[in-house]
Parts: structure tokens; sequence; C-alpha cells
């Protein structure tokens, strides 16, 4: 095995909370030994607060690859510039972005959904490459997420309905609130096959670790390019994945 892939949300961290030193201190280890990439419905930014802001210092970064927004961007880091370099951002157009919008409003009358009474941030949020709707808005407490859908079934009925209007366009269900959407044929498979092509790194010699393994959740399509997946359920199950690959070593 060559390289571990992780999800971000409820794998390496709490929704949209900042890696714990203990998790931080596994993953500098892990990429002594290993090249490591993260694949995230979270945009870069986030990816800056929540992930390399915790990152250990020591951490070797040259062994670290990160795919936005469901791997819809691609950043690599250039050890010469000392800064993290964008390899693709698929950006979605304006008429694109439209589309999806009245897509998700369509849906929202069509299936009587309410918005919760009390929101937390934006509801639906322009990542760029990826519109991502989060039911409780982006700054919601970790606990209030947890308790919104915990069984998918919200979302699933959402879902149901966005993929009639949005039959050019993949609709995932990410994180604990969200629904993410982007470009037909761009999901973490994508990335896991991006992966292959750029790093020159088999599948046979990747494994993937993420909470959202499930049908409709934004891991699955993982499953079907043959890398070996690990369900985790929480940070703690991935630090207990981390530590038994670093007894190998």
């Amino acid at each position: 095995m060559q390289l571990v892939v992780f999800d971000m949300d409820g794998t390496l961290a709490e929704s949209k909370q900042e890696m714990d030193t203990e998790m931080s201190n596994l993953l500098t280890k892990l990429l002594k030994a290993k090249k490591v990439a993260v694949i995230s419905g979270g945009k870069y930014g986030q990816f800056e607060k929540q992930f390399l802001g915790s990152l250990n210092k020591e951490a070797n970064l040259n062994n670290l690859f990160l795919f936005p927004t469901c791997s819809t961007s691609f950043y690599k880091y250039n050890k010469e510039k000392i800064s993290w370099e964008c390899i693709y951002s698929l950006d979605l157009t304006k008429e694109e972005k439209k589309q999806i919008f009245e897509a998700f409003e369509k849906t929202f009358k069509e299936t009587n959904y309410k918005h919760p009474e009390t929101l937390y941030g934006e509801v639906l949020e322009d990542r760029q490459t990826q519109i991502t709707m989060s039911a409780l808005g982006q700054n919601a407490p970790v606990e209030l997420k947890k308790e919104w859908d915990p069984n998918q079934e919200k979302r699933r009925k959402l879902k149901a309905v966005l993929d009639k209007y949005l039959k050019d366009f993949e609709v995932r269900m990410g994180g604990t609130t969200s629904i993410d959407v982007s470009r037909k044929g761009i999901d973490k498979a994508y990335g896991i096959n991006k992966i292959e092509e750029i790093l020159r790194i088999k599948k046979e010699e990747m494994i993937f670790i993420g909470d959202a393994l499930y049908e409709g959740g934004n891991d699955y399509p993982v499953k079907k390019t043959g890398v070996k997946c690990v369900e985790v359920k929480g940070p703690d199950d991935t630090m207990r994945e981390i530590r038994k690959i670093l007894w190998k070593f």
C-alpha cells in the first residue's frame, strides 16, 4: 500500500471542526511512511481552516494531496514556492449554477420542505465547483447536525426529487446535513482516478477510509473503483485504523 485516502468530516474530524492534536500527530507519523490524500465536500478554504491549520508543523507536506469539493479541484504542495498549488478546478458556469439553485427551490416546493426556524449561516452555498445545501446552515453546531437527519431519510427524499431536475449533474449526500451537486461524473471516484493518473499510483496500492460509504453517501462512489474501503463511524475509529497501518512499519 502506497497511499491512504481519507474523507474529512466525520472521518478525520467532526463536521467542520478542526482536527484534534492526537489525529494530527498520527497523520504526521503516517505522512513519513505513506502518501496521503484527503477528498472532502468542503471547499479549499475549509481545508485551510479545518485541516491544514491544525496539522502538525512537522508533517511532510510533499506526501499530502488535497481534493476539495468532492475532487472537483486538486491541490498539491509546491516546495519551491512553499505554498499549495491548484492543479485543476472544474468551476461551474453561471448557467449551471442557476439551474442547480432553481432545482433546489423547485424541490423544496414539491416536497413541502420547511427550513428549520433557526439557521446558522447559508443554506445553499456556491463553492464554485459545487453547490452545497447545508440544511441547518453552514455554521450549525455539531450536536444539532447529528440529530437532524441521522438515518438520511430527509435528504433521501430531497435527493430523489433533485435527481429528477438535475439529470445532467451528480447529486450526493455529504456530512450530516448536506447535499452536494457537481457536474456529472465528478465525484470521489473521479478523484481516485485522478490520483492514479497524476500520481501514478495504482488502485490496488490505495486504501480509502470514510464515514459515508452507504448508498447515496458522498464516499459511496469510491466503492465502484475497486479501491479497498474501510467504513468508520467517526474520528476515533479513524485513529484506530491509522494505528493499524503504522503498526506494520
